[in-house]
C-alpha cells in the first residue's frame, strides 16, 4: 500500500493517541529504513532504542524463524528453555539475580513496585523517585514518572509517591522514612534529557538504601542490554540494585519487558503475587537470547563506547559553531543528548524531511541512540545530514 492508503485506514480505524509522522515505515536493515513511497531514511534512533542492533539484525532474524517453526507460545505454567536460557544471559551479564518476564518496561516497573512492598513485608508502601524521569504509562509507572505533564487527567494517582530532583542527594535524603519501600530511578533519564547520574550520587544511594531498608530500584529499560557500553548502566558506578527493570533493546524489536532482582528479594515474589500471560514466550525470549550472544560475539560493547565518542566529538564540533544554540552534550555510549536554547521540535522535522531519523525530547534535547553495531560510514552520512539540518535551523530556518 502507498503511504495515502495507510494513512486513511489508520485515521479511519485506529485510535489517534500518538502523534504520528506522516511516513509508513515498511523495512528495515541495520540502520537504514525505507518507507511505502520508497524513500530511505538513516535511523539515529531505531525504534525509541528497541532496536539496540538495528532494524532486523540477521541473528535475531534466524533465531525468530527457528523459534516459531518450533513453539511460538506456551502458557508460564508450563517450563520453557529460551526463557531459561535468557534468564541465565541477564544474570551473567549482570549481577546474578532471579527474571521475571513481562511485556513492557511499563509492566517491569509495575512488577518492581509490587515485589518492593512484597518484600517489605507489608510494613513499606511508599516510594522516592526522580523529577523529570519516565518509567512508563500505567498507573504505577506515571505515578512513579517525575513529570507532572503525565499525571494529568489521571489522579488520584497510586498513593505514596514523592519526587527529588535528580542529583540531589540531600532533597532524596528528606524524603525517605520507615515506610519507605523503594528509591526508583534512571541511570541516565532517556525522556528526561539525556540526565546522568553522578557517581557520587548513585554510590550514595546504594549506601542510603543500605541504612534505612529501602530497596534501590534502577530503571535500566534504555540504558540496559549494552546501550552506554557496558552491559547494563549501573556497572558504570560499581554497585548493583536490588531491583532492575529491562525492555527496549532486550528484545531485539520483539515486546518483552523483565526485571531481575537479588535472590533475596525476588522469593517474595510467589505464585499468585504477579503473572504475565504472554511473558517470557518462547519467541520474544529467543530474540533475547540472540541480542547478548550478539553483543558478545561482535564486540559490540567496545563499539558502543568507541562510536559513542566519536558521535559526541562530531557533536562537539557543531556545537563549537554555534555557541549561542548548543548548551551542552551529555550522555553515556550510544545514548546521547545536545541540549539546544530554544525548543528543537522544529530541528527533528527538519531532518526527517532530509531523510534522518532523530528525537527531540523535553523540548530542547535532541537525542541520538543509534545502533550498537551502526557503521562509521553510516554513521559520518546520518551526522552530515544532521550537521546541515542544524546549521539551517540556527540561522532560523
Amino acid at each position: 500500500m502507498k503511504t495515502a492508503r495507510t494513512l486513511a485506514l489508520f485515521r479511519r480505524h485506529v485510535i489517534s493517541n500518538y502523534r504520528r509522522l506522516g511516513v509508513v515505515v515498511v523495512r528495515g536493515r541495520g540502520s537504514e529504513v525505507w518507507d511505502a513511497d520508497g524513500r530511505r531514511y538513516i535511523d539515529l534512533f531505531p525504534g525509541w532504542a528497541v532496536s539496540g542492533l538495528g532494524h532486523c539484525h540477521p541473528a535475531v532474524v534466524r533465531a525468530l524463524r527457528d523459534q516459531a517453526g518450533k513453539l511460538i507460545h506456551v502458557a508460564n505454567n508450563f517450563y520453557n528453555e529460551p526463557q531459561a536460557l535468557l534468564a541465565e544471559q541477564i544474570a551473567r551479564r549482570g549481577f546474578g539475580g532471579q527474571s521475571f518476564f513481562c511485556n513492557s518496561g511499563a509492566e517491569a516497573m509495575e512488577a518492581a513496585v509490587k515485589l518492593a512492598r512484597l518484600a517489605s513485608g507489608g510494613r513499606r508502601w511508599k516510594f522516592v523517585s526522580m523529577l523529570n524521569s519516565f518509567h512508563g504509562r500505567t498507573f504505577a509507572a506515571i505515578t512513579a514518572t517525575g513529570q507532572p505533564k503525565y499525571h494529568q487527567g489521571f489522579k488520584p494517582l497510586v498513593p505514596g509517591f514523592s519526587y527529588a530532583p535528580f542529583n540531589d542527594l540531600g532533597a532524596v535524603r528528606k524524603l525517605v522514612g520507615r515506610e519507605t519501600a523503594g528509591i526508583i530511578l534512571e541511570p541516565i533519564q532517556g525522556e528526561g534529557g539525556v540526565n546522568v547520574a553522578a557517581p557520587e550520587y548513585m554510590k550514595a544511594l546504594r549506601a542510603l538504601c543500605d541504612r534505612t531498608g529501602a530497596l534501590l530500584i534502577l530503571d535500566e529499560v534504555q540504558t540496559g542490554v549494552g546501550r552506554t557500553g557496558k552491559w547494563f548502566a549501573h556497572q558504570h558506578y560499581g554497585i548493583t540494585p536490588d531491583i532492575m527493570t529491562m525492555a527496549k533493546a532486550l528484545g531485539g524489536g520483539t515486546a518483552i519487558g523483565a526485571i531481575c532482582a537479588r535472590p533475596e528479594v525476588a522469593k517474595f515474589l510467589v505464585p499468585g503475587t504477579h503473572a504475565s500471560t504472554f511473558g517470557g514466550n518462547p519467541l520474544a525470549a529467543a530474540a533475547g537470547v540472540a541480542v547478548f550472544e550478539a553483543i558478545a560475539r561482535d564486540g559490540l560493547l567496545e563499539n558502543a563506547r568507541k562510536t559513542g565518542a566519536y558521535l559526541v566529538k562530531r557533536l562537539q564540533a557543531m556545537s563549537a559553531r554555534h555557541p549561542g544554540l548548543v548548551r551542552e552534550i551529555r550522555g553515556k555510549g550510544l545514548m546521547v543528548g545536545m541540549e539546544l536554547s530554544r525548543p528543537g521540535a522544529a530541528l527533528a522535522e527538519r531532518c526527517l524531511a532530509a531523510g534522518l531519523l532523530v528525537n527531540c525530547t523535553h523540548d530542547t534535547v535532541m537525542r541520538f541512540a543509534p545502533a550498537m553495531n551502526i557503521g562509521r560510514r553510516i554513521l559520518d552520512e546520518g551526522l552530515d545530514i544532521y550537521g546541515d539540518c542544524l546549521e539551517k535551523f540556527a540561522a532560523g530556518g
